[in-house]
């Protein structure tokens, strides 16, 4: 059988190169800069964010660059790697949401949104991209890409907001803004969060909740794999990985409405008053009582549990209670996949091969129906356990599955 393909960062130096080639080979000049923005993967927290929830993503050491040349009219010119002969072009003139197809609409949709916002010197611009963060993996490669536009955006029209955490915020709403009304693909902002406000050797405890300030909703967490003789090994199955035919807004329309039944403003509040009770099992049961049907009875289970599996995560992480941390993991992959119904055949064969093979626990990542699983396995055990998954890929006659070890890398910076 072949052996499982493991994707490796590109380096600072590889991606500058790359990116500025790719820029010239296109355009005929140069860039202005090169920036860049990683992927994420997120450890547990799934389906929480739009609900008011907490999540624990860290970034990946998979980066997206972008090489970036400001134009003086409002035309945008975009291209990739993976096509680099195709050049996509847009112009921001009177240009409404949904209004560019295809992938460019994410970057377009960053200078749109940046526009929108007042940003009025915010113009044209003409791009190139170059990244191996995994497409279609659930591991953010949408946001590694509107948030590296975002911050060269930033950065060449002189906004002023990506040399602070809480300036971000303002390039993060931009990304989100970019993803949700002119990509199309919905999203609750744990990516752009991740991507924009991640620190070396941290996961970053995010909590959605919208009273909070940009200061007060995120801290940073120790997540040093190496002291515990860790690696965290991701695996994306390729399975066919899709947000836009509705099944994600689904699921958020059907927590929204759950919201309003019970009279609380989010699932967040719900499940605080349910961590807080004296009879927890009791109270998450007259909780789901007050739900008219079955369906709406577990997408709020699945949010309430998943909220206090983070917090209980964080706990068992930091006191070196990794067979704790690794059943938290095995809790969340079965709730994901019973009650909240975003699993297909590929992650679940994924995660229960992983389990078998000694993984302390595995769960998917990501908003689910395709993507990728993340397994907490001994140091030096990831491409062994990979190779596991694939040969059962193999077996099963599914698309060979690519795999990485990830580690809580840097979020994005200006490289060149």
């Amino acid at each position: 059988m072949a052996a499982v393909e493991f994707i490796k960062p590109i380096s600072h130096e590889d991606g500058v190169s790359e990116a500025t080639k790719l820029f010239v080979d296109t355009y005929g000049f140069a860039p202005e800069g090169v920036w860049a923005a990683p992927g994420r993967v997120n450890l547990i927290g799934e389906h929480t964010d739009y609900n008011a929830g907490l999540c624990l993503p860290i970034a990946l050491p998979q980066r997206t660059f972008i090489a970036l040349k400001p134009r003086e009219d409002t035309k945008v010119r975009v291209v990739s790697s993976i096509s680099p002969d195709k050049v996509a072009e847009a112009d921001l003139d009177g240009l409404k949401a949904r209004g560019v197809d295809g992938w460019a609409a994410y970057p377009v949709g960053v200078a749109w949104a940046l526009r929108e916002a007042g940003f009025s010197k915010v113009k044209g611009f003409d791009a190139a991209f170059v990244s191996c963060v995994p497409l279609g993996s659930g591991l953010s490669s949408s946001a590694a890409m509107t948030c590296s536009t975002a911050l060269a955006l930033d950065d060449v029209y002189g906004l002023g907001y990506g040399d602070s955490d809480a300036g971000r915020v303002t390039l993060i709403n931009a990304a989100i803004k970019s993803e949700n009304e002119m990509a199309g693909a919905s999203t609750g902002g744990l990516d752009q969060n991740a991507s924009m406000r991640c620190t070396p050797g941290h996961a970053l405890l995010l909590d959605c909740r919208p009273e909070l300030t940009p200061l007060e909703n995120v801290s940073q967490q120790e997540f040093d794999l190496d002291k515990y003789g860790l690696e965290l090994l991701v695996v994306d199955t390729q399975a066919p990985h899709q947000l836009n035919d509705g099944q994600y807004a689904q699921r958020r329309a059907t927590c929204e409405e759950a919201a309003k039944i019970l009279g609380v403003a989010n699932l967040r509040v719900t499940a605080d008053g349910i961590a807080k009770a004296d009879d927890q099992f009791q109270a998450l049961k007259e909780t789901l009582d007050a739900l008219p049907d079955e369906t709406m009875k577990k997408r709020v289970r699945h949010v309430v549990t998943e909220i206090e599996r983070v917090r209980s995560f964080v706990r068992a992480f930091a006191q070196g209670d990794i067979e704790s941390a690794g059943r938290l993991f095995n809790a969340s992959h079965d709730s994901l996949a019973a009650d909240y119904e975003v699993t297909v055949p590929e992650l679940d064969i994924a995660v229960d091969v992983a389990r078998h093979n000694g993984a302390y626990g595995a769960r998917m990542t990501g908003g689910g129906f395709g993507g990728s699983i993340i397994a907490l396995v001994d140091k030096g055990r990831s491409q062994e356990v990979a190779q596991k998954i694939a040969d059962e890929f193999d077996k099963q006659g599914f698309h060979a599955p690519r795999a990485l070890a990830a580690y809580a890398a840097a979020s994005a910076s200006r490289e060149a």
